[in-house]
């Protein structure tokens, strides 16, 4: 069989977490298949459809690392054989199957204005029925149609459900879930407008892009029955589905705003490495028989299958994906890590300049400590940016009266040393710490604050070398000057 998936997202915001992770199960199961993962855009939303919602899902998905082999190559363009895969530009193919169905008997004109069906819904409400439109206009003499049109009514096009027995929904996850088709209402699939519907428009492209499997968010579950009847009515074999299970916040309500970022681009923002969001999300919903939590590129997509995939709705924990990311920052190669947090040092305004420690040695210092691309710029700033001693740092390391004798033997020592490597640098340190009858840390703390103007901070003595003997005799010579100068 040929595999066939697709991701079909509506331009209508931002890419949220619960798209991405359909995006990547759909990605995923293509990739794992050897087959095709298609990129569809379904803008029949006439009012909040935007370019720019557009090209922020197409950022989001490239950013995840989720190419798509079929799809739109910016905002209006698209490349592939089943082309175009944006619904907008596909109107004169729906038109084709609407006329075939309305030929066939088995759509409708329906020309019930917005205040009927609001009074529909009202009296359902009211007697405590499903809110389901009532069929009024489904076999209406082609006099009451003239005289609507005469009147200068609009109509949309409804299809005909069955309203007896039940329609089977057979899912690649939740088994065989069966809607009564007397609960269910006959479904408008070209607007006033004349624009496609959802239901209308998926089904169509579906067939017509050969996809083989629909795997979507379980909200999608109770649009299924209404599909598979227009897959019937035209004669077609329909995919395979699956549903996932729905994202929760930690407080068990539906994932919202409210839990925090949602957007794939907020968390780019906020420093988490594609790889490691890519790997959170493929575990909401799913897991492996002995429930591995991480994988490389590689492990994801030969892991990966649909009988892994929960019935039970998943709990979203920014706590563990915060831990995940944190492992993910220290598997990186300091190359790759420098290179994906210039963005952040950039907007930190830390380049440096020729004579100044390195980036990869500066961010090597404490590779192991970091959470956050974000986290950053804030730890290895003081490298970077004039000497600035914060009142902590004065107050607690620097305000004893032997301080300034120790900057100023300490300045003098470095200068002498033949190597100003880690271990020699540490030990030079101790010894004159001892010679004058001080503790380790009446020397060391002084020592640190001087340099770096804070209280903590990476190893004492590898972080002198980085930063080279001239620079740490400059600062120590500052640190002085300062002190001498009293509080700013």
């Amino acid at each position: 069989m040929k595999i066939r998936t697709r991701f079909a997202p509506s331009p209508t915001g931002f890419l949220h977490i619960g798209g991405a992770r359909t995006a990547l199960f759909n990605w995923l199961f293509a990739r794992k298949h050897k087959g095709t993962f298609v990129l569809r855009i379904e803008d029949t939303d006439e009012v909040r459809s935007t370019e720019d919602s557009v090209q922020a899902i197409l950022d989001s998905i490239r950013w995840l690392g989720l190419n798509w082999d079929e799809g739109p190559k910016d905002s209006r363009l698209s490349e592939g054989p089943y082309g175009p895969y944006f619904q907008m530009q596909r109107l004169d193919i729906y038109k084709k199957f609407l006329d075939q169905l309305m030929r066939d008997a088995k759509a409708y004109r329906c020309y019930c204005s917005k205040e009927e069906l609001d009074e529909m819904r009202r009296l359902a409400a009211l007697e405590k029925r499903p809110p389901r439109y009532d069929g009024r206009c489904r076999n209406l003499t082609d006099h009451q149609k003239k005289e609507y049109e005469a009147a200068g009514k609009k109509y949309s096009i409804r299809f005909k459900m069955p309203d007896s027995g039940t329609t089977t929904v057979d899912d690649l996850i939740r088994g065989k879930v069966s809607f009564e088709n007397n609960l269910l209402q006959d479904f408008v699939i070209v607007k006033t407008s004349g624009v496609p519907t959802y239901n209308f428009a998926c089904v169509i492209d579906d067939h017509l892009m050969e996809i083989s499997h629909v795997i979507r968010g379980d909200e999608h579950l109770s649009n299924t029955p209404s599909q598979l009847r227009l897959y019937e009515a035209l004669g077609w074999t329909p995919p395979a589905f699956a549903h996932l299970s729905m994202i929760l916040g930690p407080d068990g309500a539906k994932l919202s705003k409210r839990h925090g970022a949602t957007s794939v681009l907020e968390y780019k923002n906020e420093g988490f490495i594609p790889g490691a969001l890519r790997n959170y999300l493929a575990l909401l919903g799913w897991a492996t028989k002995n429930s591995q939590d991480l994988f490389s590129y590689e492990e994801l997509i030969s892991s990966f299958d649909i009988e892994g995939c929960q019935k039970n709705p998943a709990t979203f924990d920014n706590a563990k994906l915060t831990w995940m990311n944190g492992e993910y920052i220290r598997k990186m190669p300091i190359s790759e890590l420098v290179e994906a947090a210039k963005p952040f040092l950039d907007e930190a305004g830390i380049r440096p300049s020729s004579g100044l420690t390195s980036l990869e040695a500066a961010i090597s210092l404490e590779h192991q400590k970091y959470k956050k691309l974000t986290e950053i710029p804030a730890l290895i700033s003081f490298f970077y940016q004039p000497l600035e001693i914060s009142p902590v740092a004065r107050e607690k390391s620097l305000s004893a009266p032997e301080v300034p004798s120790i900057l100023g033997d300490l300045s003098s020592l470095f200068e002498t040393m033949s190597s100003f490597k880690e271990k020699e640098i540490e030990a030079s340190v101790r010894q004159y710490a001892q010679q004058k009858g001080f503790k380790a840390g009446q020397v060391f703390h002084p020592l640190r604050a001087a340099v770096s103007g804070r209280t903590d901070g990476p190893t004492l003595f590898l972080m002198l070398e980085v930063m080279g003997r001239d620079e740490v005799i400059k600062r120590l010579k500052e640190s002085s000057r300062l002190l001498a100068a009293g509080p700013a």
